[in-house]
């Protein structure tokens, strides 16, 4: 086998998976640049994104994909991660 053939795979995985994402990336930062980190935007923006990251995490431990005997929802993972956020803030006083 060339070695062409043997890494073209990985050129393909470049190409496809990395490069669009990192396009996304580069342009959000030099979008971002000029933002104000205390505006509100920005803060719920970051609350969205923290939401949404806290359900997916929650729905992962909660109902893992090879566990069939519960059935999946989106809504009890995203529930739990919002108390535990909320938990989370009363505790630490914010």
């Amino acid at each position: 086998m060339s070695a062409a053939t043997q890494l073209s795979p990985y050129l393909l995985l470049v190409l496809v998976g990395f490069l669009p994402n990192e396009i996304w990336r580069a342009l959000g930062l030099v979008l971002a640049r000029g933002l104000n980190e205390k505006s509100e935007i920005v803060m719920w923006s970051r609350a969205v994104a923290t939401a949404i990251l806290a359900g997916v995490i929650a729905k992962l431990i909660l109902f893992p994909s090879g566990f069939v005997g519960v059935r999946r929802s989106l809504l009890a993972g995203v529930a739990v991660a919002e108390a535990v956020l909320i938990l989370g803030g009363y505790l630490s006083g914010h």
